[in-house]
């Protein structure tokens, strides 16, 4: 668990389509306001992925509204991965990415590296059991890190 709670923390991935917009609607959900909360990708060369939907209606956490974004984008609009306490990467890439955009910056980097499942096929039901897995692995990540949830 970490000692203090960040006041805004960036989750990204590769395409901001599946792991990190999960986590940034777990992550509102599970410790409300207690920080400012965002997602961001690599890349946005995809829209959320229907399956991170499903599995997080299932915990009551809307993610049909979420629209990805990258990097670059969340730079042009001014909203600068420096000024984030944590990062947490989902990706190799990603992390990556984001060392290298804050090596001269005092923001934390943190890796969690959770598997990818819309890079695998399978039927609807296995699919959406990976997703679960996913779901359930960054909430565990979460509860290590930040403590039980709040809310």
């Amino acid at each position: 668990m970490t000692a203090s709670f960040p006041q805004a923390i960036l989750f990204c991935c590769d395409h901001n389509a599946v792991r990190s917009p999960m986590a940034e609607g777990l992550m509102k959900k599970r410790y409300g306001t207690k920080s400012y909360v965002q997602s961001a990708g690599v890349r946005n060369d995809m829209e959320i992925d229907g399956f991170a939907i499903t599995v997080c209606e299932e915990l009551d956490i809307a993610l049909h509204r979420h629209r990805s974004r990258s990097f670059d984008q969340m730079t042009e609009i001014g909203d600068d991965i420096t000024s984030y306490d944590l990062i947490i990467a989902l990706s190799e890439t990603s992390h990556q990415l984001a060392l290298e955009r804050t090596k001269a910056f005092h923001t934390e980097v943190i890796h969690w590296p959770i598997m990818d499942p819309a890079s695998r096929s399978e039927s609807r039901e296995a699919k959406l059991d990976l997703y679960r897995q996913v779901r359930d692995q960054i909430i565990a990540r979460m509860q290590d890190y930040f403590g039980p949830a709040l809310y």
